[in-house]
Formats: structure tokens, C-alpha cells, sequence
């Protein structure tokens, strides 16, 4: 599955674990948005694993699927080129 993960956290050293943890599992896009493919095993650890570190009243993590169809539909302009999926791990 293609997610998308954005995030919004109130505190530097939450943020810098968040990301760390991020990018084990996807390539960093912009500020606080992730591009992921993940099996479902991989999305559950991930979820399990930031729910944890995050204060629910204070942070917020998005997470969009993108189906097949909907990710040929995605336009970059500018900015990194989208990695090879296969060199991530969790």
C-alpha cells in the first residue's frame, strides 16, 4: 500500500523521533510529510510505533492511502526524485 504520512508535533525532540522513525519506513518529501510503501505488517508496526512517542492532545499524524490509480496521478514539480520502494525496511 502507497500512504502518504504528514504530522504536526508541538515538540522538537517528539518531531526528530517521529521523523527518525519515518525514515526507516519512506523517503522524507517535504517538511513533516512522508511518501510510504508498506505491507500491511509494516503499517501496523508503524502506527503501533508513533502512536507511543506522540501526546494526543498536543500532536497529529495523517496518514492517506493512495490506491494504484491515485498514485499515477500524483505531480511533483521540483524537488527530490521519488526512490526505488525496495531499500526501505522496518
Amino acid at each position: 500500500m502507497h500512504v502518504v504520512v504528514t504530522y504536526d508535533i508541538s515538540e522538537d525532540k517528539r518531531r526528530t523521533k517521529i521523523h527518525k522513525i519515518l525514515t526507516s519506513y519512506g523517503q522524507w518529501m517535504q517538511f513533516s510529510v512522508f511518501e510510504c510503501s508498506l505491507t500491511t505488517t509494516q503499517y501496523a508496526k508503524l502506527r503501533n510505533r508513533l502512536n507511543q512517542l506522540i501526546k494526543p492532545e498536543e500532536d497529529s499524524i495523517r496518514f492517506y492511502f493512495l490506491c494504484e490509480c491515485c498514485q499515477k496521478e500524483v505531480e511533483r514539480i521540483g524537488g527530490e526524485t521519488v526512490r526505488d520502494n525496495t531499500v526501505f525496511f522496518a
